[in-house]
């Protein structure tokens, strides 16, 4: 399902490559204009991942911790679409009729298709390359 996860993340990683030192999650969420804790949940998959470190405490705050030019859209897509963006009905089709039989082998096909040929886009854009169109 498509939501506004991918674009908050990309978000975030473009503000922290273009600041300098920690950003508050605060900081962060007025410059996306979501809430905090939105943020926060954002950074804390973000760090699992291995793209940012965070400083805890009332001085503390969130950096990058790999260089901008190392964070590929296609790793960010992974993270936040870990099951694939084109996901499939969760009904069964009716196995009697022509189509029913059929139609979940042919939608998952032209899935992966659409979904291999997203990752080889976004393999080739970068945080930096986002970054140089700010």
């Amino acid at each position: 399902m498509i939501n506004g996860r991918f674009a908050t993340v990309i978000h975030i990683l473009t503000l922290l490559g273009r600041e300098e030192g920690e950003l508050s999650s605060s900081y962060i969420a007025g410059s996306i204009n979501i809430n905090p804790v939105l943020v926060r949940k954002e950074i804390s998959i973000l760090r699992e991942a291995g793209f940012v470190t965070t400083l805890e405490g009332k001085n503390g705050g969130s950096r990058l911790a790999v260089a901008p030019s190392k964070i590929r859209l296609s790793d960010l897509y992974k993270v936040v679409y870990n099951e694939g963006l084109f996901a499939h009905s969760r009904n069964l089709p009716n196995q009697h009729c022509a189509v029913g039989k059929r139609i979940s082998a042919i939608m998952e096909g032209l899935n992966t298709e659409a979904e291999q040929a997203l990752l080889k886009r976004f393999h080739a854009i970068t945080i930096k390359d986002l970054l140089d169109r700010v």
